[in-house]
C-alpha cells in the first residue's frame, strides 16, 4: 500500500521517467536533422537536469523499498503501472494522454525555468 505522500513521489518518478524515454528517442530523430547540433545541446541539458531529479526521486523510494515494475498499455486511453512495494504490490490505472500532458508540462518548465537563469 502507498502512502499519500510516497504516491506523489511515485507519480513524479513516472513522469520523470517518462520524459527522459522521449527525450532518448527523440535524440536519434534530431540527429539526422541539418541544424542537429543546436537541438542536440538544448536536448542534452534537459536531459541531464531531469536526470538529476528523477535519480533523487528512485533514490527516495527505495529508502521505502518502492520500484517500478512496468508499464502495461491497455488500450489506446490508459495503461497500468505494476508497483512493487514491501508490502502487497499495487496497480495504478492512467490516463495515457493524462500523462503525456504531465511529461510536456515537465519538459517546458524546465525550458523556461532555463530561460529565467540566463
Amino acid at each position: 500500500m502507498l502512502k499519500p505522500e510516497q504516491r506523489r513521489l511515485f507519480h513524479k518518478y513516472l513522469i520523470l521517467e517518462m520524459a527522459i524515454q522521449s527525450l532518448q528517442r527523440d535524440f536519434l530523430v534530431i540527429e539526422n536533422l541539418k541544424m542537429s547540433k543546436v537541438y542536440l545541446s538544448i536536448l542534452d541539458k534537459l536531459l541531464k537536469d531531469i536526470t538529476h531529479d528523477y535519480y533523487n526521486s528512485k533514490r527516495l523510494l527505495a529508502k521505502d523499498k518502492i520500484r517500478l515494475v512496468k508499464v502495461e498499455k491497455i488500450d489506446e486511453y490508459f495503461s497500468d503501472v505494476h508497483i512493487a512495494t514491501a508490502g502487497n504490490d499495487v496497480v495504478l490505472r492512467y490516463a495515457n494522454m493524462a500523462l503525456k500532458t504531465q511529461v510536456e508540462k515537465l519538459l517546458m518548465s524546465h525550458i523556461s525555468d532555463e530561460q529565467v537563469l540566463e
